[in-house]
This record gives structure tokens, C-alpha cells and sequence, in this order.
């Protein structure tokens, strides 16, 4: 999708808020509909009967009334859309919309065609009730039938079009790379380049920890738990917003400069699960210890490095130009002469092989084995030899 940065009026933004919240309110209701289906039931009413009791709850309600019909019928069709593709095996369960969190509502037909150019940096949109929206222009205007618009945990406004971008055109040059995801190293190349995802700095840390402890001795409910609660989710935002535009940078660069790219085939739903509890058989009812503590840090890190974001905007830029290996062995197979020993790493950056003594960055000798697509199996085969003529470079935040 193509998303631009919206910037409504005061009185603009009050009505923005109010067709989220009469999109997220019947969205529930069907939600509720739908979730009440019994063996013994009927079926449940489908989106034409939906519209007809949209029609007549209208007509009872000044509220509604007051509202967009456009919106409200949309936020039906979106829920219909959503139910037929958790059926079908594509999609989750349909949820609950929760007010500050997924605000937006979606604008599709000809209201979607209403937009106009202002200058060389502006544009506005006509939304329903609401007036011409001006928005910023960082690229050109695509051609799409429906739009969607957002508000995030920052208060930003969004507007997203519709539209399946062209993939990105593949150099030519014959070149391969492989990446190597990591904790400490986001990702590292086998060119040598060690990338990092950015984070929030030291003193946007130690102000989150200081309102997540404010936050806990807050009353349930209160005025202030609210205030403490959308600072905390603001912080958070801003850390998504900054992962999300490393995501995008890095893997536009990465599918301009390479033909293959290479990549672990990691399951990220797995690695980041946490820990089954381990039952204490000498003492009922009581559990041993899992680290489950650990593990949380571990999953923190991994979702905070974008691991899966990566990789699937890699795919959407560069179809069929993204190959996974087998990830066994990588970091500790030997990329010059194939020795794979656990003892070969020495640390989390170092790798020193004990047969040949070749010595280079961890991730990066991980990433040279996947950029040849020697995935070493679990009986240790070895692999042919490859040698690695660059230096590892120092690394370098994108």
C-alpha cells in the first residue's frame, strides 16, 4: 500500500474519531453475530440481512445516523470479507476492535477517486462528513479504488491506498547474498556489512522503564493509569515506527543491489513461544524452574530486530529472488574450509575454526554458508570448499 501522512484539522480529527468509532462499533456487532452461532441455530445473518439491520438501526439512532452510511456499511463488508477468509484457511479468527487501538475506517468506490493535488508537496482527499483532508506528498499519487484511513498510538493520521506496488527489477549482475538475522547484529551480510536495526536510546529506556513501574502502581481505572498507559504506547509506537522504516530502507537496498538473496528458514512463531512449565514430580502441584524469564528477554529481542518483517518485505519486493536454506550448522560450519564444530565459535562475534584457523565475524562466516546454500544437516556432511576473500567490515547502521 501506498501510505501518506495525513494532517486534519482540529474539528476534522473530531470527526475522523467519530467514524473509527462507529466502524469499530459495528464491527462488534457483527463480531457479536457471528460469535453467538450455535449447532442448534441458524445461521447467522449474512452481510445483505447485515445491511438491512444497519438500515434500521440508523433510522433508531441519532448517533449512527449522524455518522457516514459509507463507513458503516464498509466496516460490515470488511467483517464479511474476514469471516469468509478464516474459513477459507488464509486468515485468523476475526477480534474484537478495541477504542485507541486499529483506529481507522475504510473508504471504497467512488469516494476513493476523490483526490486532488494542491501543490508539489500537498494533496487532499475527500472523506465522507469530514471535508477535504490535506495530506503530504513523499511520492506520486497512485491510481486505486479504495483508501483506508488510520490513527496510530503517536496520534498520526494516516491515509493508505489500495494498490499492489511493482516489484522491484533485479540488477542483473549474477549476485548473491546471504543474511544472517542475529540479536546483537539485526543482520549481517555475506559482503562483510553488519546492518542494525535502530531502537530507542538510552534515555527513551529509562523513561519507559520509569512509567512502566509508575503505570504498576497506578489505580485500575483512574484518570492517571489512562495518561501513564498512552505514554508507555507511544514509546512503543515510536520503536515500531523506526523497525518498520529499517525494514523498508534495508530491503529495498537489498533487492536493488542483488539477483539471489538468501535467507534462513526460520520459524519465527516457534522461536519466539514461550516455555512450556516443567511439573515438579516429587511435589505436587508445583513446577521446576524453565527460564522463562530468559526466554522473554530472548523474544523481546528477536521481534525488536524485525526478523520476519525482513524477509517478508524481501519477498514482496523481490518475488522469486528469495531463496531459505536450512539453517543447521551455519554458524558453526567453517566457510573456508567446511570444519563444523560447536567449539569453532568462541563468542557471539568470533569465529576462529580449530582445523584451519581461519578467523572472521560470527555472523558474518554464518552468512557466507548461507549465501552458498550450504545448509550442513544434522549428520555434519562436509560441505565443499568455499573461501572468503573479503574482510568483514565494521559495522554499519542503515
Amino acid at each position: 500500500m501506498s501510505r501518506f501522512r495525513m494532517y486534519p484539522t482540529p474539528v476534522q480529527r473530531c470527526d475522523l474519531f467519530e467514524h473509527c468509532r462507529h466502524a469499530r462499533y459495528v464491527w462488534n456487532l457483527a463480531l457479536e453475530q457471528w460469535s453467538m452461532w450455535r449447532r442448534d441455530q441458524g445461521p447467522t445473518p449474512t452481510f445483505t440481512e447485515q445491511c438491512r439491520q444497519l438500515t434500521a438501526a440508523r433510522a433508531a439512532s441519532d448517533w449512527l445516523r449522524a455518522g457516514s452510511q459509507t463507513v458503516q456499511q464498509q466496516a460490515l463488508r470488511d467483517f464479511d470479507r474476514a469471516a469468509k477468509s478464516f474459513y477459507s484457511g488464509t486468515h485468523r479468527r476475526p477480534t474484537w476492535r478495541k477504542a485507541g487501538q486499529r483506529e481507522g475506517f475504510r473508504i471504497v468506490g467512488s469516494q476513493a477517486t476523490r483526490v486532488v493535488r494542491l501543490n508539489r508537496k500537498w494533496a487532499a482527499v475527500l472523506v465522507p462528513k469530514v471535508g477535504w483532508v490535506r495530506f503530504r506528498l513523499t511520492r506520486a499519487i497512485p491510481t486505486a479504488k479504495s483508501y483506508r484511513v488510520t490513527c496510530d498510538r503517536l496520534g498520526h493520521w494516516h491515509i493508505a491506498f489500495a494498490v499492489v506496488p511493482p516489484p522491484i527489477p533485479a540488477p542483473g549482475t549474477g549476485g548473491v547474498v546471504g543474511v544472517d538475522r542475529g540479536v546483537v547484529v539485526s543482520a549481517a551480510l555475506s559482503t562483510g556489512e553488519l546492518l542494525l536495526c535502530p531502537q530507542l536510546s538510552e534515555a527513551e529506556q529509562a523513561r519507559l522503564k520509569s512509567l512502566q513501574r509508575r503505570l504498576a502502581r497506578c489505580r485500575s481505572g483512574s484518570s492517571r493509569r489512562r495518561k501513564v498507559k498512552a505514554a508507555v504506547a507511544k514509546l512503543f509506537a515510536r520503536a515500531r515506527n523506526r523497525r518498520k522504516d529499517w525494514v523498508e530502507k534495508t530491503s529495498t537496498e537489498l533487492a536493488r543491489r542483488f539477483d539471489v538473496i538468501r535467507v534462513e528458514d526460520l520459524r519465527i512463531v516457534q522461536l519466539t513461544r514461550r516455555p512450556k512449565p516443567k511439573p515438579d514430580p516429587e511435589r505436587p502441584d508445583a513446577y521446576l524452574p524453565n527460564r522463562r524469564r530468559a526466554k522473554a528477554g530472548l523474544n523481546r529481542a528477536i521481534l525488536a530486530n524485525g526478523w520476519g518483517g525482513l524477509v517478508r518485505r524481501l519477498q514482496d519486493k523481490g518475488p522469486g529472488r528469495v531463496e531459505k536454506v536450512h539453517p543447521a550448522y551455519t554458524s558453526q560450519t567453517c566457510s573456508d574450509c567446511g570444519h563444523c564444530a560447536p567449539e569453532n565459535r568462541e563468542s557471539q562475534a568470533v569465529f576462529r575454526c580449530l582445523a584451519c584457523g581461519f578467523r572472521a565475524h560470527a555472523d558474518v562466516n554464518a552468512a557466507v554458508n548461507i549465501a552458498a546454500g550450504r545448509a550442513v544437516r544434522a549428520r555434519r556432511e562436509t560441505p565443499v570448499r568455499v573461501s572468503l576473500k573479503r574482510e568483514p567490515q565494521r559495522a554499519t547502521s542503515q
